[in-house]
C-alpha cells in the first residue's frame, strides 16, 4: 500500500507516518527534505540553525514573499523526486509507502497532486472548525512555515496582528475544501483522537473506505 497524508500543519501526518513506519513503511517525510535543501539559507552567522517558520516568517514581513515562493520550490522538487521513486518503484508491489506530505501540497500544481493520486492513495486526516480555532495561537507562539498563498491582506487602519486573527480562518478553511477535493479517504478528527485508535485501525480505515 502507498499512502499520502495529507492536511493542516499540526493535523499529525508525521504522528500516523511514524507510526506506519514503525510497521515497516518506507517514510518521506517532505519537512525534512526540504530544510536539506534550505540548510545554508537556515545557517546563521554564528553557525546555528534556525527553524523553517522563524526563517520564513509573517506574511507581512519583507522577506517573506521571496522565502515562501522559494519554500513552494524545494517542495515540487522534493515531491517530483518521490514521484520519481514511486513510479519505478511499481514493480516493487510488496513495499508499503507514506508520503508525510506538508501542509502546503495543495499549491504544488496539478500535474504533481495528479501524479500523486496516481501512484499513492491521499489519505485526508480532518481538522475541524473548533480545532482550527487553536491553530493561530500555535502558528504565533511556535511559527510554523505557512504558506499564506495571497489569503493575508490588511484592511485600512488594521495591525498586522488583527490581519492575521481576520485572515488566518479564511486560509485554513480554504485550505480544508482543498483537502477533501483531493483525498481518496478522510479520516475525521474525531476517529483520530479516539483512545485505542492505532495503526491497525487507521490502515483499516484507509482499506475499508476503498473497498467496492
Amino acid at each position: 500500500m502507498r499512502l499520502s497524508l495529507i492536511g493542516m500543519s499540526g493535523s499529525g501526518k508525521s504522528y500516523w507516518a511514524m507510526k506506519l513506519a514503525e510497521r515497516g513503511f518506507t517514510r518521506f517525510c517532505c519537512d525534512h527534505l526540504i530544510a536539506e535543501r534550505l540548510v545554508a539559507e537556515l545557517a546563521m552567522p554564528d553557525g546555528t540553525i534556525i527553524g523553517m517558520g522563524e526563517w520564513m516568517g509573517f506574511p507581512y514581513e519583507a522577506q517573506y514573499k521571496a522565502r515562501e515562493s522559494r519554500y513552494l520550490s524545494c517542495e515540487m522538487e522534493v515531491l517530483a523526486e518521490i514521484i520519481e521513486y514511486l513510479g519505478g518503484a511499481e514493480n516493487i508491489p510488496e513495499e508499503n509507502v507514506v508520503v508525510d506530505t506538508t501542509g502546503s501540497v495543495i499549491y504544488t500544481g496539478g500535474s504533481i497532486i495528479k501524479d500523486l493520486r496516481r501512484f499513492t492513495t491521499m489519505v485526508h486526516l480532518e481538522t475541524p472548525a473548533e480545532i482550527q480555532e487553536r491553530m493561530l495561537k500555535a502558528y504565533v507562539e511556535n511559527r510554523r512555515p505557512v504558506l499564506w498563498r495571497d489569503f493575508f491582506t490588511r484592511e485600512p487602519n488594521e495591525t498586522n496582528e488583527e490581519a492575521l486573527v481576520r485572515c488566518f480562518p479564511r486560509l485554513l478553511s480554504s485550505r480544508e475544501r482543498l483537502y477533501r477535493r483531493y483525498a481518496d479517504v478522510t479520516i475525521e478528527y474525531d476517529s483520530l483522537t479516539a483512545e485505542g485508535f492505532g495503526p491497525s485501525d487507521f490502515l483499516n480505515r484507509v482499506y475499508g473506505s476503498l473497498s467496492p
